[in-house]
């Protein structure tokens, strides 16, 4: 088959030639094509040709460059196999039993007078509808036998300088006694707090109106007593704008407990009003499921139209608008339960400055990258685990606390660290110590010393390069990325190369 018989380039009608002794040319026709190939094979070798001199641009700066490389040295650490893991939740308890195990010294720091964390208010857990003591229990008793972990109740800790293999930790016990720690690595388990929703639907104002984790500990005490109806209210102070995270535990907790006070009391009636159920996945969908086989009663609602909750002697009195049913319906309720999320502890920000780490827009602990360093901060050795990250449930946060304990256990049992060597260098000739690097450096690696000339601390440098550029004195160069490198570079990108 010739190229004018081919289907490629398509045989079209071209203009009309109106003339009867000159036929009308079809695009399948010879000139054509060959016309058509000419100007695709310039269109392409005019693209390889600039895609060429591009390359050879790039490589005459990349050699600009080279030619003024000059060797350097990854700067070796050592590192101290002692951890430090902040807070005595199931997350701190998880990550220092796991990192004991690997044979490595744990500090266990504990601001309460007794660990467990908000577990100690719990009553069962879901989905396995354990009681929490029997979670909690046998964890408490391995770490108070467990002669590689040090248990620190009742402290807080106070400050924190150095940096991977060589923190130095100090903290504070309930005496105002000071004692100072030496670690390579550090956790941050805090775990969060349940919302305390003041002015919210009544609650403060009346004993009948209480959150689900006064009702836990209720159920816990046996202290339901006698009623009738309960109506639960989901989203209480969440999702919205002061706080736009769902808290993901809040509708299992409803489900669980709705079906628990079925079982426990049959005659009442338990009514759910929700916004969107979150019971995901397949371990927590059986929670709703067997919430309705119990006959719990689910009534959506509608985000601009919440209910409205009326204390009165005889009840309280909820409405609340329906739109499946488009109608408002209206419940006499002998207790109110409101679903509040999990927020950030009040001390998570002085927490934060102290250990030089990022809190999020929602005030918990940010990662260093979502995917890539999930568990890890910016800053190497400090590693985040448990609710203190985000809401969570109790399997999600003993998992992460596994995690975290297999990331602080890598460097500590290699025992030496390097670090890059593209780092900061101070000429203490120019530098007037007017703190500027200090106060930009994001990674907090450099500090004054007794003569007030700042100083680079290499392990912890990562060579981002804000000090050097914001330098007024010019006074810091950036190892690999040096002044005269980069205008060498500059000159090549200009074609003015010096020999």
């Amino acid at each position: 088959m010739t190229w004018k018989e081919s289907s490629w380039p398509p045989a079209h009608p071209g203009p009309t030639n109106t003339s009867s002794s000159t036929p009308a040319r079809r695009w399948g026709s010879t000139s054509t094509s060959s016309r058509w190939l000419t100007s695709v094979t310039s269109a392409a070798g005019c693209t390889c040709t600039s895609l060429r001199r591009r390359r050879r641009r790039r490589r005459t700066w990349s050699v600009a460059k080279a030619r003024l490389l000059k060797p350097q040295e990854e700067p070796e650490i050592e590192i101290r196999p002692e951890t430090l893991v902040i807070g005595g939740g199931i997350s701190g308890i998880t990550a220092a039993i796991s990192l004991s195990n690997q044979g490595f010294l744990v500090h266990l720091i504990e601001k309460e007078e007794e660990l467990g964390g908000m577990l100690l208010r719990l009553d069962r857990l879901f989905p396995t509808q354990i009681k929490s003591e029997e979670l909690l229990k046998p964890r408490i008793e391995a770490i108070e036998s467990d002669p590689n972990i040090t248990v620190h109740t009742g402290t807080k800790v106070r400050d924190v300088s150095g940096f991977i293999g060589n923190f130095e930790v100090e903290v504070e016990n309930r005496h105002d006694e000071i004692e100072s720690l030496k670690v390579g690595t550090i956790i941050v388990a805090t775990g969060a707090e349940n919302l305390d929703p003041v002015g919210l639907y009544g609650y403060g104002e009346d004993s009948r109106i209480v959150t689900q984790l006064q009702l836990e500990e209720m159920i816990k005490d046996d202290g339901l007593g006698e009623f009738e109806t309960v109506v639960m209210i989901q989203c209480v102070g969440s999702r919205n704008e002061e706080r736009p995270y769902c808290s993901r535990v809040c509708c299992s907790e409803a489900m669980k407990n709705a079906t628990m006070i079925r079982e426990s009391h049959p005659e009442s009636e338990v009514y759910i009003l929700y916004r969107d159920l979150q019971t995901y996945g397949t371990s927590y969908t059986p929670l709703e499921w067997d919430a309705k086989k119990n006959f719990v009663k689910l009534v959506k609602y509608d985000a601009q139209r919440p209910p409205e909750v009326t204390p009165e002697d005889e009840a309280v009195w909820v409405s609340v608008y329906s739109p499946l049913l488009d109608e408002d319906i209206t419940l006499k309720a002998d207790l109110v339960v409101l679903s509040t999320p999990l927020i950030p502890r009040d001390d998570a920000k002085g927490l934060s400055q102290i250990l030089k780490v990022p809190l999020n827009p929602d005030g918990f602990f940010m990662e260093a990258h979502v995917k890539l360093r999930p568990i890890d901060f910016a800053t190497d050795g400090i590693y985040v685990c448990g609710t203190a990250h985000s809401p969570k449930e109790i399997g999600e946060s003993v998992a992460q606390a596994l995690g975290v304990a297999s990331r602080a256990a890598i460097p500590m049992a290699q025992g030496n660290l390097r670090t890059a060597a593209i780092v900061s260098v101070v000429d203490e000739s120019k530098c007037s110590g007017c703190g500027t690097c200090i106060e930009l450096c994001p990674y907090n690696a450099i500090q004054k010393d007794e003569t007030g000339i700042a100083r680079v601390t290499a392990a912890v440098c990562k060579g981002c390069g804000v000090c050097g550029a914001s330098c007024p004195e010019r006074a810091i160069t950036m190892q690999h990325f040096t002044n005269e490198q980069l205008e060498a570079q500059g000159l090549a990108a200009l074609g003015r190369v010096d020999d």
